[in-house]
């Protein structure tokens, strides 16, 4: 769809495999991560340092090539918050060498003080990324520990869903922005979780960031147009753009509806768990 360009931030970010992919269909986007972006991204596009300030709004910034920017605004912010002490895999470790003990509904469990930390750190990140300024908001994870309390994912995706042959279920909690569509399913997949290793993992398949700009962009530029607060409405209108055929296999896709425009996404307690002694 043709429009004005939007402004996307996707953060914690170094490949650039999103910020690529918005930028191919004439948008405005940029990176942003702790770490400089590899050597095949394009440093003009990336913004090397913390992303908080961008969360909170800030649209005034310097390039890792050294070009100063100003944007009038975020439209659009996508985060990719680290996932290792906060996923599901993870949690193993978290009661390896236990040296804390913590009550979790009433029951002594003995954890990490370390990771337990570190838990309640990412958690904190997490939630920052989903009260980010912008209208419209996505944060990825993979499927999260029970003692994070995490709010439930809206809707989740797999590069199989754009025909590579690994499967691994993506995560996304949303505001105001539609579940991702299955482009071609492969039907041979192989789990990526237990033959990659995580840095490999961890990174967005391209197919899967050029479907996830192309739909959430022409919903965005839609939305825009509309200016219209009913989204099951304008989900309907996108569906037929975006999935004109349903699925050939019969697959049903996401079910989760689009996410309702949100004032705060609380911090809630983990349980009633709290720090006792070493």
């Amino acid at each position: 769809m043709n429009g004005n360009p939007l402004f996307v931030l996707v953060a914690c970010e170094e490949s650039q495999a999103e910020c690529r992919a918005f930028r191919n269909l004439g948008h405005i986007a940029f990176s942003c991560d702790l770490q400089k972006c590899r050597k095949s991204a394009n440093p003009d596009w990336h913004i090397c340092g913390d992303v908080s300030p961008f969360l909170q709004g800030e649209t005034h910034f310097v390039t890792q090539s050294g070009c100063t920017v100003d944007v009038p605004g975020w439209d659009i912010i996508i985060a990719h918050p680290p996932c290792t002490y906060l996923c599901k895999v993870g949690s193993i470790h978290l009661y390896k060498n236990p040296d804390y003990e913590i009550f979790v509904n009433g029951q002594a469990v003995q954890v990490n003080a370390y990771r337990y930390a570190q838990m309640l750190m990412a958690r904190d990140f997490f939630f920052r990324c989903l009260n980010a300024s912008a209208k419209y908001v996505a944060v990825e994870n993979p499927c999260p520990m029970a003692l994070a309390q995490l709010p439930k994912a809206d809707t989740f995706a797999c590069p199989s869903w754009f025909g590579y042959k690994y499967t691994k279920k993506t995560y996304y909690w949303l505001k105001n922005l539609p579940p991702i569509f299955a482009e071609f399913i492969n039907p041979n997949t192989k789990s990526l979780v237990h033959c990659t290793r995580g840095k490999y993992r961890s990174r967005t398949f391209q197919g899967l960031a050029d479907a996830l700009a192309l739909q959430w962009c022409e919903f965005v530029q839609i939305d825009k147009l509309s200016n219209s607060q009913n989204y099951g409405t304008d989900k309907t209108n996108f569906c037929e753009v975006r999935n004109g055929q349903p699925q050939s296999d019969g697959r049903a896709l996401p079910s989760a509806p689009i996410s309702k425009p949100l004032e705060s996404h609380e911090l809630p307690l983990i349980c009633d768990a709290q720090v006792l002694h070493r």
